[in-house]
C-alpha cells in the first residue's frame, strides 16, 4: 500500500503570494488515519487554530471506529448507545438520508465487510464469496433506529462513519474559524480542503486536484473562495493480491471495491456560511464523492442534474479524461501535458 501524505492525498492546495500583512497560524496534525493542515490568517490566528485542533481531536474520540472506548466502537460492540449529542444525532440522521438519496451507494453499515477485506486493521485479504454473501445480509441503513438521543442497530451490524467523518470535521472547523472571526484561512484534511475567503492578497485559493495515476502531478486545479472541494479515489487506500489490485472504497451492493471506470471523483460546493448548524456542506461532499465513486460516471451525472443536491463535480475517469460540471467553467484549469482530455458538460 502507498500513501502520499506530502501530497495530503488527493487535493492538494497551491499557494502563491499569500501576503505578508495579515497575521498567520497554522498547524500540523495526525487525526483520523491523515495528515491534517490547518491555516488561518488575520485576527484570533492563534486561538482559532488551537480551538480548530481541539474540536478534530473530540471528534475523533467519539467517531473513531479504532478507538475502543469511541461513540462508534461503543455502538458495535454492544449494538445501542444512549448518549448521543444533538450533532451526533443530526449526523447520523444525515448519513440515512444520504443512503435513501443514492439508492444504497452511500451506507455507513459497510463496517463488517470493510473488516472482512483488511481495511479497518490493514492485515489485507480478499474475503471468499460465501464470507461477502452472509455479511452483505446486514447491509442495511434501514435497519437502524434513532430516538432522541438513543441508537440501535439491527442484529449482526456495525457501522463505519469513514466515508462521511472528515467531511462533517471540516463542517465543524469552518464553524470554529468564523467563530473566531477568520476571514481567510484553509484547512485540508487529507482529501478533503475547505477555503475560507480569498487568500490574503485577495486571490482565490488554487486547489489542486491530484492525478490519481501519478501522486507527483495534479489532473486539475480549481481556483475557489468559501468552498469545499472533497475527493474519493481507489488509490488512497489499496493492496495487490495475485497480480489484482483491491482499494478499499467498497461497493455495498456487491461488497467488492466499486469497479466503475472512474479513478477519482471530487465534490465542490459552497461554504456553510456564519450561520451553519448541524452536518453541512462539507459533509454531504464527503458522503457524495464516495457514493458517486461507486456510482460511476452516468450516474454520478444523472444524481448531479436531477438528485436536488447543489454541487458541481470534477470527475476522473480510467479512460483519460476529465469531467467537468458547468458551475466550475470558471473556476476550472487544465494542466498542460497531463495526458487527460477535458470535457465540460451541463
Amino acid at each position: 500500500m502507498k500513501r502520499s501524505f506530502m501530497f495530503i492525498c488527493a487535493v492538494a492546495l497551491l499557494l502563491t503570494g499569500c501576503g505578508a500583512s495579515a497575521d498567520e497560524a497554522s498547524a500540523q496534525l495526525f487525526a483520523m488515519d491523515t495528515v491534517m493542515q490547518l491555516d488561518a490568517y488575520g485576527h484570533q490566528v492563534k486561538q482559532a487554530v488551537s480551538d480548530a485542533e481541539e474540536t478534530i481531536q473530540a471528534l475523533e474520540a467519539r467517531l473513531s471506529r479504532t478507538r475502543e472506548d469511541s461513540l462508534v466502537s461503543v455502538l458495535n460492540q454492544n449494538g445501542a448507545a444512549q448518549d448521543l449529542s444533538a450533532a451526533e444525532q443530526a449526523l447520523l440522521s444525515e448519513a440515512l438520508t444520504f443512503r435513501d438519496a443514492t439508492g444504497g451507494a452511500f451506507d455507513i453499515t459497510i463496517a463488517p465487510v470493510m473488516d472482512a477485506w483488511g481495511f479497518t486493521g490493514d492485515s489485507y485479504r480478499v474475503p471468499a464469496q460465501d464470507e461477502l454473501d452472509a455479511l452483505l445480509e446486514n447491509v442495511n441503513s434501514d435497519e437502524i433506529r434513532l430516538s432522541g438521543s438513543s441508537v440501535t442497530l439491527g442484529a449482526g451490524q456495525a457501522i463505519d462513519l469513514g466515508g462521511i467523518a472528515k467531511g462533517y470535521t471540516s463542517d465543524c472547523v469552518e464553524a470554529v474559524f468564523r467563530e473566531n472571526k477568520i476571514e481567510s484561512g484553509k484547512i485540508s484534511l487529507g482529501g478533503n480542503v475547505f477555503v475560507l475567503g480569498g487568500k490574503p492578497d485577495g486571490a482565490g485559493w488554487r486547489v489542486g486536484i491530484r492525478d490519481p495515476q501519478d501522486e507527483n502531478a495534479l489532473a486539475a486545479v480549481l481556483t475557489l473562495r468559501d468552498a469545499y472541494a472533497i475527493t474519493s479515489g481507489g488509490y488512497e487506500r489499496y493492496f495487490t493480491e495475485n497480480g489484482n489490485t483491491y482499494h478499499h472504497i467498497i461497493d455495498p451492493s456487491t461488497g467488492y471495491p466499486a469497479d466503475s471506470g472512474l479513478l477519482s471523483v471530487t465534490v465542490v460546493a459552497e461554504a456553510n456560511g456564519p450561520d451553519f448548524s448541524g452536518p453541512g456542506n462539507g459533509t454531504m461532499c464527503d458522503a457524495f464523492s464516495t457514493a458517486l465513486f461507486i456510482m460511476g460516471e452516468e450516474r454520478a451525472l444523472e444524481f448531479w442534474q436531477t438528485g436536488g443536491y447543489d454541487f458541481d463535480l470534477v470527475l476522473v475517469t480510467a479512460d483519460g479524461r476529465v469531467i467537468i460540471t458547468d458551475g466550475l467553467s470558471d473556476r476550472f484549469e487544465v494542466v498542460k501535458d497531463s495526458g487527460y482530455t477535458y470535457e465540460t458538460v451541463s
